[in-house]
């Protein structure tokens, strides 16, 4: 029929289907790379200029596309080659992070542009974050001045939350930590991230992504000791960090202890006091600690009736066993208390422990592990407020035992004098 639409003509054969996006020119750089070169030297030094530029040419240029060559051009002045070299064949600008002054005020300014151009194009975030663990990496191939532009920059941004602390990981690359590079950049970095926010927040912000149990990797492997790590930065005017890696070194080498105990008591090897007075000096564990930590191993070491009635013989049965060691580990009044307290918030926590509290105490005063001066000061004072009523109500009838038994060993004194 001549109203019907005539038939199109097919070609056979391979068709090679071609996206706008994917021809040639769109991958090269050039035109980009001098699209911003022009803006920035135009703006100059002008922070406030630039970041409204980069905001306007969002419109006009593919940032999603070269993400990478707009941060090596506002960071180092034009595209960095592999090792952190400029690229000798490229349009470079003399505005950018690495030519600016070096101080921490400057820096700030900086950080405000790359804020603003995030929140604008949030695209841009991830690609932002691995270019900064890029130029980590690279960090043998800038200058010192450069570098500590850079660590400046970095501990701001981590501070306001622009990057994650997961970028720390190119600080523990092999070469930078070998020829100390990486310490000295940590230095900086963490000076200027301290400065903006306090040494709370920069913990919370590496434990978030498990780099507060790293920092020791900065140093080569036979310099990873935290008294070598403490004396570092100490020296270099962060006693707070020191302070903070110790802790968490103590912290580890807790949960290792621990876990070592609970293990050999589950198999029911023989615990030697000494080893484990051994241990408790190398972790620079305080008594208070290491009796917490046994407490805790003895009775994660069983598993435990289900029944209140029975639950309590059981305790008692095991607690017996290991009253020597509990008794090795309590030669300070601070450390009986510690262990009353643990006790205490044991048997709350675990509701069919409950009726058991008296039952441990007495047991463990008969077995010299704890004093009747421990006791009294928990009873009068010391006591947590977990289950406080129904530990002090168990505790009412002994402790009044004890007090009557000191009045009158107090008289019989008296009478003998």
């Amino acid at each position: 029929m001549n109203n019907q639409k005539q038939q199109k003509p097919t070609l056979t054969g391979q068709r090679f289907k071609t996206r706008k996006r994917d021809e040639k020119e769109r991958f090269d750089p050039t035109q980009f790379q001098e699209s911003i070169v022009q803006g920035l030297n135009q703006t100059g030094t002008d922070l406030e200029a630039v970041a409204k530029f980069l905001d306007a040419s969002g419109a006009k240029l593919d940032y999603r596309r070269y993400a990478e060559t707009l941060f090596d051009i506002l960071v180092a002045g034009g595209m960095l080659a592999p090792g952190g070299t400029l690229s000798d064949d490229m349009t470079r600008t003399e505005y950018c992070l690495f030519t600016a002054q070096e101080d921490l005020e400057t820096m700030q300014a900086y950080a405000q542009v790359f804020n603003k151009l995030i929140r604008r194009y949030k695209y841009l975030e991830k690609g932002f974050e691995e270019e900064i663990k890029k130029l980590l990496l690279f960090l043998k191939g800038f200058t010192e001045s450069e570098r500590n532009k850079l660590a400046m920059l970095t501990g701001i941004l981590l501070a306001n939350g622009s990057i994650s602390a997961s970028i720390l990981s190119s600080l523990f690359n092999e070469n930078l930590v070998k020829e100390g590079v990486s310490a000295a950049f940590a230095v900086k970095l963490f000076k200027s991230w301290i400065n903006e926010k306090d040494i709370n927040s920069v913990a919370a912000s590496l434990r978030k992504v498990g780099m507060d149990n790293r920092l020791m990797e900065l140093f080569p492997a036979n310099k990873r000791s935290c008294e070598h790590f403490s004396k570092y930065f100490t020296d270099a005017g962060l006693k707070e960090l020191s302070d903070f890696a110790r802790n968490q070194q103590s912290i580890g080498a807790r949960k290792e202890l621990q876990k070592e105990l609970q293990e050999q008591m589950s198999r029911g090897d023989p615990l030697k006091e000494v080893r484990l007075q051994e241990e408790m000096k190398k972790a620079n564990l305080s008594e208070q600690a290491m009796i917490g930590i046994i407490w805790t191993s003895v009775m994660s070491s069983v598993e435990w009736n289900k029944k209140e009635e029975l639950v309590t013989e059981q305790a008692i049965k095991h607690l017996k066993q290991y009253s020597p060691l509990l008794k090795a580990f309590t030669s300070q009044g601070l450390s009986e208390l510690s262990l009353l307290l643990k006790i205490q918030e044991y048997c709350y926590d675990n509701i069919h422990f409950m009726k058991a509290f008296q039952k441990i105490v007495v047991l463990l005063y008969k077995a010299d592990v704890l004093s009747e001066e421990a006791i009294l000061k928990w009873y009068t004072e010391a006591h947590l407020a977990k289950g406080k009523s129904v530990f002090l109500e168990q505790m009412k009838k002994f402790v009044e035992w004890l007090k009557n038994a000191e009045e009158e060993s107090e008289s019989e004194e008296e009478e003998a004098d």
